[in-house]
């Protein structure tokens, strides 16, 4: 088992997108009120007397759109600025990261992740549930932006999803070749859009892998990141395609990480509701951070027991919250 030393912070459930991966369609989601967020303060509170003192020193602010938080760039600063974080990473849609990049790199954010579901604007604005006017290239914008302002590495996340994009696998592993982006296959899971899952299921990585080797060739990369991915680079390619398999694959042994809720949920596991601590409501209650750094240690202890492990360990039927609400 590894360190656990990999805190996901979802700053905010609200998105400014309706991925189909991440949210059921037609069914109206209760976002959390502005005063059951974790106020800046509060999270920063957690981080420095509760998590860094148990060894976390990886960070990754998600959502919902972690952009569309107030001061986010503010909180970037605050949580680079401690000399313990050793990883500042964020996961965004890339909708509002053209004109807050310089901002946010300048505040010490220094690896994104991009979702980049599909490089054909009718098929980006199905997935992400788009009606109007179609917001792909101004999330192409904010790549390009990103990239320019310096952030390495700049990573694209791509949910395959059977009969909608999985044609664009080439395509998409394609973008590697010539600049150093890296782009992460991310296996379809069952959490957020249980009747689209249902209907059409997920492609394995092997799957994913087979394809491209067939087309350029396939060689394991020397590139590790902080993640579960397995990484592979096509040959004299400047970046790296990976392959996220918890679908196909079991990686419980290599979980490093913990989620923390917008609203203070601690969840050890991705795919398994059980083991969550309230820590928000503890925290205004006036249990001191002593005592919720005790209950996370025993958390922490127990998290081998609760990670997902094979299908029938986890979480059955529909799960509590979306992908959205819990932050990826």
């Amino acid at each position: 088992m590894n360190q656990v030393d990999y805190l996901r912070i979802s700053l905010i459930d609200r998105c400014n997108f309706r991925c189909q991966y991440c949210m059921p369609e037609g069914v109206e989601l209760d976002y959390i009120l502005k005063q059951q967020l974790l106020s800046d303060e509060e999270l920063l509170t957690l981080l420095q007397e509760v998590f860094i003192p148990l060894g976390f020193s990886r960070f990754r602010l998600t959502g919902g759109e972690p952009l569309l938080r107030p001061h986010v760039v503010d909180l970037v600063s605050a949580i680079a600025s401690f000399p313990q974080t050793q990883d500042l990473s964020m996961t965004t849609n890339g909708f509002l990261l053209a004109s807050m990049a310089q901002n946010l790199y300048d505040a010490g954010l220094r690896r994104i992740n991009i979702s980049l579901d599909s490089l054909d604007a009718d098929t980006f604005d199905q997935i992400i549930g788009n009606r109007g006017r179609s917001r792909w290239q101004q999330v192409w914008q904010g790549i390009q932006a990103a990239y320019e302002v310096g952030f390495d590495p700049l990573k694209l996340n791509v949910v395959v999803i059977p009969g909608v994009n999985d044609g664009e696998v080439l395509d998409l592993a394609a973008l590697t070749i010539d600049k150093q982006w890296h782009v992460r296959f991310i296996e379809f899971m069952p959490i957020g859009n249980l009747h689209l899952f249902g209907d059409r299921g997920w492609v394995s990585s092997a799957d994913l892998r087979q394809l491209i080797r067939e087309r350029w060739g396939l060689t394991e990369s020397q590139v590790r990141g902080a993640g579960p991915a397995d990484v592979f680079q096509i040959p004299g390619a400047k970046g790296t395609v990976g392959f996220i398999s918890q679908m196909s694959e079991c990686f419980c042994d290599r979980c490093n990480r913990m989620r923390l809720s917008a609203d203070g949920w601690l969840r050890p596991c991705l795919l398994n509701e059980t083991g969550q601590l309230d820590l928000k409501t503890a925290l205004r209650s006036g249990t001191s951070t002593a005592q919720l750094q005790e209950q996370v240690r025993r958390l922490l202890a127990i998290k081998p027991e609760i990670n997902f492990k094979a299908r029938d360990s986890g979480t059955k039927g529909t799960y509590t919250r979306t992908m959205s609400q819990i932050g990826g």
